[in-house]
């Protein structure tokens, strides 16, 4: 499966550079242990943040970077097939679950509930 690795990034951070840094952190600690398992890990900031530079971004939440965290995810969730929900309080992470559920797609919000690929 190719699963997407949702949770907070910005949310509570009142945008401190270190606080982003380890929610990002926080959300790759998912991807090695869901490759292990079989599966593919996706998050969306892996593809997000370079684009976001290429279009010019000056800073977090400028038109660069609206026009591409959320819609990257969305667009990424099109592909998926699951999505890990880590906890913590955000609501890009509250939305990439919204539109999974609506697409039907595996919800998961334990790293142990994912199954192993067989």
């Amino acid at each position: 499966m190719l699963i997407l690795i949702a949770g907070p990034y910005r949310s509570g951070t009142n945008d401190d550079p270190q606080l982003i840094q380890q929610n990002l952190n926080n959300l790759e600690s998912a991807a090695l242990p869901i490759f292990r398992k079989g599966h593919i890990p996706m998050i969306g900031e892996w593809v997000a943040l370079p684009l976001i530079h290429l279009a010019g971004s000056q800073q977090l939440g400028d038109e660069a970077w609206q026009e591409i965290q959320y819609p990257i995810a969305h667009r990424l969730l099109e592909k998926c097939d699951a999505i890990l929900r880590l906890e913590g309080a955000s609501k890009g992470a509250d939305e990439d679950v919204r539109i999974a559920k609506e697409r039907g797609l595996k919800i998961y919000y334990n790293i142990e509930d994912i199954p192993n690929a067989e």
